[in-house]
């Protein structure tokens, strides 16, 4: 990657956390002002951001449209829409829609809880590997000396008292999730919320994305979230069929 786009790229992600002046910007990327304000003007040609009256910076409608074609050219989103919206619709909590890609977990779509408790997440975000619902179903799915090489890469953090923090309890959980078809995160990465995952399939029998329900246990407990599970696994189905998948 070039010294200058490695900057540009810098400079958008500072600007998803928000607004920044062009002091701030410098200091975050540690470049002199000058440098990064010729960066700007050139993203500011393409729409990439945007500056306001007080002279802070903004992401641009150009990133806006550029991320909204990403989406489009993701045939399971497509597919999928309907039966999160019901499955979003029909249950009243918070459903995800996650893909893996370079080594990344990310949410791809969402669907807000109605309840006031609701998770931190949006799409484009990624979810840490080894204590979401969502990644333990694509990585389930990897090939066994795949699966591997990803448990022993990972750095792991132990969020709650329930996370996974050893290469080969992941790699039985993974194994585990790969038998029973569903993955469970029981307060795994945030002490408060409890989710379970299943996984959507393409015509090959390759899983391309998993779905989640993700409940604060302040609205259901993990035995009542475990009650949700039929109806997830009958949503990932569906939208598996959709993507071309016969159930052998």
């Amino acid at each position: 990657m070039s010294q200058s786009l490695g900057r540009a790229l810098q400079l958008l992600q500072e600007l998803a956390e928000g607004p920044r002046s062009l002091d701030e910007l410098a200091a975050s990327v540690e470049v002199h002002k000058t440098t990064v304000l010729r960066l700007l003007r050139t993203l500011e040609e393409d729409r990439f951001v945007y500056r306001d009256a007080t002279y802070r910076y903004h992401l641009g409608a150009g990133l806006f449209a550029l991320s909204s074609r990403a989406l489009e050219q993701r045939p399971v989103l497509a597919a999928a829409a309907p039966h999160l919206a019901a499955l979003n619709r029909n249950s009243g909590h918070t459903v995800h829609l996650a893909a893996y890609e370079g080594g990344e977990v990310v949410y791809i779509d969402k669907y807000d809880s109605r309840h006031p408790v609701r998770m931190y997440s949006r799409i484009g975000l990624s979810a840490r590997l080894h204590c979401t619902a969502v990644a333990k179903v694509l990585l389930a799915d990897l090939p066994a000396r795949e699966r591997r090489a990803v448990a022993e890469g990972i750095a792991y953090e132990s969020l709650t008292p329930n996370t996974l923090t050893d290469p080969e309890a992941f790699l039985a959980e993974l194994t585990r999730v790969a038998e029973q078809g569903y993955a469970v995160d029981r307060g795994e990465h945030e002490t408060f919320l409890n989710c379970v995952g299943a996984p959507v399939r393409d015509a090959t029998g390759r899983v391309v994305a998993a779905v989640s329900l993700s409940v604060p246990d302040v609205v259901l407990d993990f035995g009542q979230v475990l009650k949700l599970l039929p109806e997830l696994l009958a949503t990932a189905a569906a939208v598996s069929a959709d993507c071309g998948w016969l159930l052998p």
